[in-house]
């Protein structure tokens, strides 16, 4: 670590476990220390570059991957908070050093003389003295070299740069711009009457949001905690409307936050970037480090499942159609969707979600997750207040592994006016072997959860429970991981991989066994009778052909951004236009003009999922499959877990292929997936 007394993240953190000092950090602290550690981590390179010694794999790959070791953990910190708890001069701090860090990047992947050592070692080795993670770190970065640039001329050197500065901020305009658009509306109602069907506990927060905001009556805001509830149960339909307009013109209206250019200059420059690295689009260029490797097996894939979930989709929607009927409605709309939905869910299983949330405290459902960790993985989780954290709310624990020391893991669970919409799991340090010493990982789940309410504890949504126990396999996965190299480790690996640990745990939440142990009510501790529980599992296929068909018109409308075969329109229409289209095969419902989802879709303009959304639905059949292993041996089985519990602890350090084999025994599947959708009969 470099030594600047003036600066706290330029010096060994003195606290437990090394962790983020985070009550000694300021703002004005960040950008010195980026320019500081980004000169530390050249000159690193540097000593690689002007070695003497013969090149080999420990004096060119292993110190190439020691390198900026400061710079990282400066960075995660960072962008963690960017993403958590954000503010002006956070984000004015970000659009300094976003180009920065691409330039240093570039420095690095496009380094003459470096390259040259790493081209000899790879190809004068023995590959047979290195060991199975040595040859993957081997065979990553080198082609991480030559599949960015480093076989190119200097002129189209210079143009990539160019590029991935350009990227690096149009990236975080994107992301920022979601965040105000989603900030500065608010459903501001006075008649009482308007809030019919809104159950009291949403009553209670849009009453508390209204005295935040200076206003008389209730406010609904579009975070998750308000947005989600109110278009579930709000029976004034022309308000549902609004609130679903507000949701879906985000990043689209004509101010300073619109979203479009950014768009098309984005998937311009991604495609202009992967054809001068000689490959036909975006895509192709992402695919070819994924499991899908080409766009023409993910269109397979996708259309595949299409054509089984739509005709399921379909049918659903009739039924909603019906039910609409009954309140004289003959136009189904999207805003209609979720309210008509939890109609029809209470009608045909006599089940609520609103009353089932007396059932699913937050710290019931985090002590279930944790605990059932303990029974699969041998983890006890221990609370910590000795460790600085970046926001009062948030929660640390250490995590132990028979007894002894495997991560930290922070939990943020409620919204707030500086954090992003949504859930994700991150990492404020990476886990590594160095001399002998196994650096431990320290992790973070954010969450967007409803806060307490005077005497009521923050009580969760059946939806939000799958969601907790989501970003805890993230989690687990990075808090297991025992690898020797930090860029092959936790979730360091293909990106339709990732999604098989989170995924996998919330199959947990429908399990009967499982939901005894904790489902049980605040107030009284009355555990959810097996009546309720029995409407849980029931309705775990509802809407499933719905949400398939939602989630393959999500992964049609990126992979149409990137395949490059698009690039004329999305340049020449409007957004909107160009998105009516791709979704095509895929709509449901009527389009309701200038609404659209592109202008918020963070996950592939802001976020890694570009040419990748699909995923969600690969690592489904590699989850379905893995669970219907546990349910053969049944749910709390130790050795499998343990099996479980190597395939995620060894990251990116072999195919993931070949480690799901190891694991099942089998490669995947695919009518798993089928058979829990309720696509196909169960065998």
């Amino acid at each position: 670590m470099i030594k600047n007394m003036s600066n706290p993240l330029l010096n060994i953190f003195q606290t437990p476990f090394e962790s983020i000092p985070f009550d000694k950090i300021e703002n004005k602290d960040f950008l010195p220390a980026f320019l500081e550690s980004i000169e530390k981590a050249k000159k690193e390179i540097q000593l690689i570059i002007d070695n003497e010694e013969a090149p080999n794999f420990v004096n060119t790959y292993e110190a190439l991957e020691l390198a900026g070791k400061d710079l990282n953990i400066i960075s995660n910190t960072f962008f963690n908070l960017d993403s958590a708890e954000t503010n002006d001069e956070i984000q004015e701090t970000a659009h300094k050093v976003s180009p920065l860090l691409a330039e240093y990047g570039n420095d690095i992947l496009l380094n003459e003389a470096l390259f040259k050592k790493l081209e000899k070692v790879h190809n004068e080795i023995d590959v047979d003295s290195l060991n199975s993670e040595q040859r993957t770190l081997l065979e990553k970065t080198f082609k991480s070299f030559t599949r960015n640039g480093a076989l190119l001329d200097d002129t189209i050197k210079k143009e990539l740069r160019e590029i991935d500065q350009k990227l690096s901020v149009l990236t975080l305009e994107f992301s920022q711009n979601v965040l105000e658009e989603t900030n500065q509306y608010v459903l501001h109602i006075t008649d009482e009457k308007d809030l019919e069907g809104i159950p009291e506990s949403l009553r209670q927060a849009a009453k508390e949001l209204a005295v935040e905001k200076n206003l008389d009556g209730w406010a609904f805001s579009l975070q998750f905690p308000s947005y989600v509830p109110f278009m579930k149960y709000a029976k004034n339909r022309t308000l549902r409307e609004e609130m679903y307009i507000a949701y879906s013109t985000r990043g689209y209206k004509n101010n300073e936050y619109n979203n479009e250019g950014i768009i098309r200059e984005i998937v311009e420059l991604r495609n202009k970037r992967s054809q001068l690295l000689g490959y036909n689009s975006h895509a192709e260029y992402v695919l070819a480090e994924r499991m899908a490797s080409t766009p023409e097996l993910v269109y397979e894939f996708l259309y595949d499942l299409l054509d089984k979930a739509k005709p399921f989709a379909e049918k659903e929607i009739e039924k909603l159609k019906e039910l609409a009927l009954t309140d004289g409605i003959h136009d189904l709309m999207p805003f209609d969707h979720s309210y008509y939905a939890e109609k029809l869910k209470e009608k045909t299983f006599d089940i609520s979600e609103e009353k089932l949330k007396a059932y699913f405290p937050l710290e019931q459902v985090k002590n279930a997750a944790f605990d059932l960790a303990n029974s699969l993985f041998d983890l006890t989780f221990v609370k910590r207040t000795d460790i600085p954290v970046y926001h009062p709310e948030v929660e640390v624990y250490e995590v132990l592994e028979n007894n002894k020391h495997k991560a930290l893991l922070y939990m943020d669970w409620f919204p707030r006016k500086g954090k992003r919409p949504g859930a994700w799991m991150t990492s404020f340090k990476g886990q590594s072997l160095e001399n002998g010493e196994n650096y431990r990982p320290h992790i973070s789940i954010v969450c967007n959860f409803t806060r307490p309410q005077g005497e009521t504890p923050s009580l969760l949504t059946f939806t939000e429970v799958t969601t907790l126990f989501h970003e805890f396999g993230h989690a687990l996965h990075g808090m297991v991981a025992n690898t020797q190299y930090e860029s092959l480790s936790g979730t360091q690996v293909y990106w339709d991989f990732v999604e098989l640990p989170s995924q996998f745990m919330e199959n947990f939440c429908y399990q009967k066994d499982f939901l005894q142990t904790f489902a049980k009510h605040y107030k009284t501790g009355e555990v959810l009778n097996d009546e309720e529980i029995n409407k849980i599992v029931a309705s775990s296929n509802f809407m499933e052909g719905y949400q398939t068909v939602r989630q393959i018109g999500l992964g049609l409308l990126d992979l149409s951004y990137h395949d490059g075969k698009n690039i004329p329109q999305i340049l020449n229409v409007p957004v909107v236009d160009f998105e009516n289209k791709q979704l095509e095969k895929t709509q449901l419902y009527p389009h309701i003009p200038n609404t659209l989802i592109s202008t918020t879709f963070a996950h592939i303009f802001a976020g890694g999922y570009s040419a990748g959304y699909y995923s969600y639905k690969w690592a489904e059949v590699l989850d379905a499959d893995a669970f219907e292993y546990f349910k053969e041996k049944g749910i709390f089985n130790k050795e499998i877990g343990n099996k479980f519990k190597t395939l995620m602890s060894k990251g990116g350090t072999e195919d993931p292929m070949h480690l799901y084999i190891e694991f099942r025994g089998r490669k995947p599947n695919p009518e798993a997936l089928l058979r829990r959708a309720g696509l196909i009969e169960k065998s």
